[in-house]
């Protein structure tokens, strides 16, 4: 007993890096929980029409453990309205190095929009053309290949929390966002109140730098409760939630590939800032990205992926 729990612990940490990107994950170890897994990504999978990069010589080969990369998009999604990607993540994992690097691009930054021929705020990009057109403007804004994407409603990802019970984690500025306080130190936070977490802003005098890094840290605590063994008893409800609100055009048998080739990289995961300064434009406000620092994020991602 003791072995098999072992074993099961082995295989949730080093599934980490498809966690990462599909945010909880069980232990697919029986029938009935592999089943229920499966269910879930293929009701995720959702392929786009979308040409292979111009930036790529041949398709990644997952068998072959290539470097790739994921687009994480956090959208609010409203009736009627296709809504903003308010969350931009990009992640480069190489099975090599045995590293995963997370960019998190602040959604005000002034970026050319792929597509629609115009330059505006990076997460318009969702509004203007959904996921493809995000892609497309990530890709050219970061000069590298985006292989996959996965697509979160925000709005459901309190499901997600509290499907795993709720995270815990180290706040570092007292604040109050919804009516809700949160204290310095140690916070608890269900799913209504995790959301609440991530979204703040405005009483954060480091604005979207300080939003995106909490918006990490809830992601990494859902991972930490997501890989508990006592989640393996809730995996019909954590996997009801991943169905629920989370789109990706990974297939299943992709996300064994990356579980069985680049589960080292999901241990060692990096994460990279953009340098922007913030500049009203028209009475519109914009983080721009100087010249200089964009080729210092694109040369970091270009060479975690090898081009």
């Amino acid at each position: 007993m003791k072995s098999q729990k072992k074993k099961n612990r082995k295989w949730l940490k080093g599934t980490g890096i498809v966690l990462l990107v599909l945010l909880i994950v069980g232990g697919v170890y029986t029938y009935s929980v592999f089943k229920s897994f499966k269910n879930a990504v293929e009701t995720m999978n959702q392929p786009i029409d979308r040409k292979q990069s111009e930036k790529r010589v041949k398709p990644v080969a997952l068998p072959k453990k290539d470097p790739f990369s994921v687009l994480m998009l956090g959208v609010d999604e409203r009736p009627g309205d296709q809504g903003r990607s308010d969350t931009i993540i990009v992640l480069t994992v190489n099975p090599n190095n045995k590293s995963v690097k997370m960019l998190s691009i602040p959604r005000d930054t002034r970026t050319e929009i792929i597509g629609k021929g115009t330059v505006d705020k990076i997460n318009h990009a969702y509004a203007f053309g959904g996921v493809p057109m995000s892609m497309n403007t990530v890709e050219n804004f970061l000069d590298i290949p985006i292989d996959y994407y996965i697509q979160v409603n925000m709005d459901g990802f309190k499901d997600l929390v509290n499907a795993v019970g709720g995270v815990t984690v180290q706040n570092n500025l007292d604040f109050t966002q919804d009516g809700v306080h949160f204290p310095v130190g140690t916070v608890n936070l269900n799913g209504e109140k995790a959301l609440s977490f991530s979204r703040m802003r405005h009483e954060d005098p480091r604005g979207d730098f300080g939003r995106e890094a909490r918006q990490r840290e809830i992601l990494q605590a859902v991972i930490k409760e997501g890989t508990s063994l006592s989640s393996l008893t809730n995996y019909s409800t954590i996997f009801s939630a991943l169905g629920k609100n989370i789109k990706t055009n990974l297939t299943f048998d992709q996300i064994m590939d990356i579980q069985k080739n680049y589960r080292d990289a999901g241990n060692n995961i990096q994460q990279v800032e953009i340098a922007e300064k913030g500049t009203m434009i028209d009475k519109i406000y914009y983080g721009l990205v100087s010249a200089e620092e964009k080729q210092r994020v694109q040369n970091e991602l270009k060479t975690q992926l090898n081009l």
